[in-house]
């Protein structure tokens, strides 16, 4: 999954652009283009539907004009998401689990929309506010069983849920290392897992990396989500990530992992 930003304040600058960047990404091997157009990274500022709708829809409109790649909607809100599907997104991205618009997880129902549901804590602004927990995995694990519970009560079939434990999301070093190492055991694998640890902090915590220097840590916590467990991968940087998939797929192939 390449990550296209379509905002000015991503933690990482090199992830800010719009159709000509993802078509950059489909072309070094993403298999999903993710979409979004608010920032939730710790300390971001709220975005209205307006903005975000203004943000994505033209260029949703630009790479469907030339490429079918699958796109998935980082987003919290079902106007969004609705506006998107209407002009051809396919997934959404949803870092509240549904949570945070009642009528989100009936849309993605009626329209049989794939679903990311991804383990938080708060809003971006105070995420980073309360990181300690009693257990890491069992919380994070019995969040995402009761948002998939809902998810498939409210019409989602599941086949369509895919879980994220919310990497950096309301978590410190330690909770996120654990959350790597056991991302497949999430729902006793159940779902599919998505990891999106790309660049972020717990890395740079471990490497002393600032955030463009991150390629070689993010590209280790990748291999360990992968041999843990991991389905999907959302990365900034395609082509490195692509080539690792590829190894590691191989290696799968011939039974030696």
């Amino acid at each position: 999954m390449g990550i296209v930003n379509c905002t000015g304040d991503s933690f990482y600058s090199e992830s800010r652009g719009g159709a000509e960047r993802a078509f950059k990404l489909e072309q070094e091997g993403a298999d999903i283009i993710d979409l979004g157009a608010e920032s939730t990274r710790p300390g971001a500022d709220y975005v209205s539907a307006e903005e975000e709708i203004k943000r994505l829809v033209p260029v949703i409109r630009e790479i469907r004009k030339k490429s079918s790649i699958p796109i998935s909607i980082d987003t919290r809100k079902k106007s969004v998401m609705e506006a998107a599907f209407n002009e051809g997104a396919d997934m959404l991205n949803d870092v509240s689990a549904l949570e945070d618009d009642e009528e989100m997880a009936s849309f993605a129902a009626e329209k049989g929309i794939p679903v990311f549901l991804m383990h938080k804590r708060g809003i971006p602004s105070d995420m980073q506010n309360d990181t300690s927990y009693e257990d890491v995995f069992a919380e994070v694990d019995s969040y995402l069983r009761s948002r998939a519970d809902y998810a498939v009560s409210k019409g989602i079939s599941p086949s369509k849920i895919i879980v994220d434990p919310g990497i950096g999301f309301g978590k410190d070093l330690e909770a996120n290392k654990c959350l790597t190492a056991r991302c497949g055991q999430l729902c006793g694998g159940k779902y599919p897992v998505l990891m999106a640890l790309s660049r972020k902090s717990y890395i740079g915590a471990i490497t002393g990396r600032q955030t463009e220097d991150r390629l070689y840590g993010t590209i280790a916590c990748n291999i360990l989500s992968i041999l843990s467990g991991a389905s999907f991968v959302r990365v900034h940087d395609v082509a490195p990530c692509a080539d690792v998939l590829a190894v590691l797929k191989s290696f799968r192939e011939s039974g030696l992992l």
